[in-house]
């Protein structure tokens, strides 16, 4: 093991310290393997879809990028909370929404932000959920697509380090992609 120039600590051709400010990288692909190796299907993945839109909301609503992270768990409370009362989750997620865009309103946040993010949500939202009404492969198919689809709002987030922190936006470009890959080819492969 050595230390380089820069302090980094190398071992032969491993830089540790640059796997370490991957972080964000590495847990995205970490969550999407997992999902991926413990069975997916058009409805896990379109939650996936809905709470990572939710937390770009919550984090514009509210002003504070942080929000962003904590939303990861918010989001999945509102699904879960959703079920238990009976309602389908995707009306605890639309009912959580209009909360979020109540309460950005009313503490008059920028209202550019705001609008884009809940255009957003209910663009891949909407899509995510209408992938749960057709045949499974299908839907499955359609939500993998959405998903994917998200990495491309995650990447204008990422470069602009606008909205959400920019390890937020890292961590869902390596979940999108390869989840949202991943469930069309098994969607194709049946």
């Amino acid at each position: 093991m050595e230390t380089s120039s820069s302090g980094a600590v190398r071992t032969g051709a491993f830089d540790l310290r640059a796997v370490l400010r991957r972080w964000p990288s590495l847990l995205g692909l970490t969550a999407a393997v997992l999902s991926l190796a413990t069975g997916v299907n058009r409805e896990s993945v379109a939650i996936v879809v809905c709470v990572a839109a939710l937390c770009y909301l919550g984090a514009a609503a509210s002003r504070r990028p942080w929000v962003a992270w904590a939303g990861i768990v918010g989001g999945s409370l509102v699904v879960v909370v959703s079920e238990l009362a009976g309602l389908v989750w995707w009306a605890g997620v639309g009912v959580a929404a209009l909360a979020l865009v109540v309460g950005g309103l009313l503490g008059r946040v920028p209202r550019l932000a705001l609008t884009a993010q809940t255009a957003a949500l209910a663009g891949f939202g909407g899509l995510a959920v209408a992938a749960l009404f057709p045949a499974p492969r299908v839907g499955l198919a359609l939500v993998g697509v959405v998903l994917v689809s998200h990495a491309g709002w995650d990447l204008v987030h990422y470069r602009r380090d606008q909205v959400v922190p920019r390890s937020l936006a890292e961590f869902c470009m390596l979940l999108d992609v390869p989840l949202g890959v991943g469930a069309v080819i098994l969607a194709v492969t049946g």
